[in-house]
């Protein structure tokens, strides 16, 4: 690994990682939020762990790292049909108010625009 880029990608490296394991720490928390049309929801769990991790490992390598960033905005587009499905499903939510669910929705946009901004990087 070579740390040629700024500590701030490696910051996002992280997170995805750290997020990625989190899938299999607590799949129940994740499984909870599935929106019912998704089938197989603790696969799909297991599985979008694993590319979260893969994504954020791949942030720290010059071969992988543009497909990883195109790889977390289309992981980050996916994952609001989970946010808007928790804000129109009220037990989904979890208490979570409301405020806080859409509050995430300008959120996602802002990582994917953080993704972006290292491609000339």
């Amino acid at each position: 690994m070579s740390f040629s880029y700024p500590w701030h990608l490696y910051l996002m490296a992280s997170m995805y990682i750290l997020a990625g394991i989190f899938h299999f720490i607590k799949p129940k928390v994740y499984i909870r939020i599935m929106p019912r049309y998704i089938p197989n929801h603790k696969a799909m769990v297991y599985w979008s762990g694993v590319v979260e991790i893969a994504l954020g490992i791949g942030l720290c390598f010059t071969i992988t790292k543009n497909l990883a960033i195109y790889g977390i905005i289309t992981l980050l587009a996916v994952f609001l049909l989970v946010h808007f499905y928790m804000l129109s499903n009220e037990k989904v939510a979890a208490g979570i108010p409301t405020w806080a669910l859409v509050l995430r929705l300008p959120l996602q946009f802002g990582l994917m625009y953080w993704a972006f901004s290292y491609l000339g990087v």
